[in-house]
């Protein structure tokens, strides 16, 4: 446990005190010079009037209250709390192709490396939502459970590779159906951003995969990435990133893959959905993120979780007291002595 949230604020009362010090430190030499310049040295003494007890009093009063404030904003806490958090979610899982076709470099550098930058800047946009990862191919894979971490998204988001899936192939049902099993127990409503080129492989599987959607009330944002026209997939490269070698299939024969935009505005149709053809990162976040605003939110509660309790009532409390103390106290010693003789 760390006794206070914010511990950088004790450097900043440092730095203020250092700031009043000088400037109080320089008012006294600027005092000192214009008294003894306009009437001798003797004049400043007796106008400073000896040490006077109060003064220094009242001066730790001050610095005591400017403290404990300091201490207050620095969050002290200790003991535990449970802590519910509640507020205006749209439940979301990224589901994103990793299939050989990801490789290809008809969007720069390549279709993947690209998703991951437009990811990237994606969940920037949408912090505090809870959000879930899926990579799939044939297959979909759970990266990252629904959370909303934006630092472990992103972190997984960065680990994304084209072999890291040893089946072979794309299916749009896979990832669909996986993220309706995620979404299952959350109420409210559901969004999937399918990332992908839409090559499915297993098209008789989709119309399934619609009606899991639809029963989840999931609405699809799909992503189409890539180009009609079609691009090869590079199988080797060199260390400068040259491309060696061009995928082939069993026959020999070297592999086109193009984007299939039908398949993908059809799945999104069919949820009523969004479907968007990739551009630029930049633009394709922007987007996303105008389509997840559209959908209505539903208010829930976060998961409860336990947080040590902020104390920071107590430093202050002591500074308001401080303060008070000070703020009635009279200037100087002599006019509290002079108040009792009258």
């Amino acid at each position: 446990m760390e006794l206070f949230e914010q511990p950088i604020y004790f450097l900043y009362f440092l730095g203020a005190l250092a700031a009043g010090g000088l400037v109080f430190w320089l008012g006294k030499k600027l005092k000192q010079r214009l008294v003894c310049a306009l009437f001798g040295p003797m004049a400043y003494r007796r106008l400073l009037g000896g040490e006077d007890r109060l003064k220094k009093l009242k001066a730790g009063l001050f610095i005591a209250s400017i403290f404990l404030l300091f201490t207050a904003l620095a969050k002290p806490q200790w003991g535990l709390e449970i802590v519910k958090a509640e507020g205006n979610f749209i439940q979301t899982v990224i589901a994103i192709d990793v299939s050989a076709s990801m490789r290809a470099r008809d969007v720069q550098p390549d279709r993947l490396s690209s998703a991951k930058n437009m990811l990237r800047m994606l969940i920037t946009h949408l912090k505090n939502e809870r959000i879930g990862l899926i990579a799939f191919t044939s297959e979909a894979y759970i990266q990252c459970p629904i959370t909303t971490d934006e630092e472990a998204l992103k972190h997984f988001i960065s680990s994304l590779q084209t072999d890291m899936i040893a089946s072979a192939g794309t299916s749009l049902a896979a990832p669909v159906k996986l993220a309706a099993h995620m979404l299952s127990k959350y109420p409210g409503k559901k969004a999937l951003i399918l990332l992908t080129d839409g090559e499915d492989h297993e098209p008789q599987e989709l119309k399934e995969a619609q009606t899991a959607a639809q029963k989840e009330g999931i609405k699809i944002i799909a992503i189409g990435i890539g180009t009609p026209q079609g691009e090869l997939i590079p199988q080797r490269t060199d260390v400068s990133g040259k491309v060696l070698e061009y995928k082939k299939d069993r026959s020999g024969k070297t592999v086109v893959t193009k984007l299939d935009e039908k398949s993908l505005a059809a799945l999104a149709a069919a949820t009523e959905g969004v479907y968007i053809k990739y551009t630029t990162p930049a633009q394709v976040a922007e987007k996303v993120e105008q389509a997840m605003r559209n959908l209505d939110r539903s208010r829930s509660a976060a998961s409860a979780r336990a947080g040590y309790k902020n104390r920071y009532q107590i430093p202050l409390a002591l500074a308001v007291l401080c303060l008070s103390i000070w703020l009635m106290l009279p200037i100087k010693q002599r006019a509290l002595e002079k108040s009792k003789i009258e």
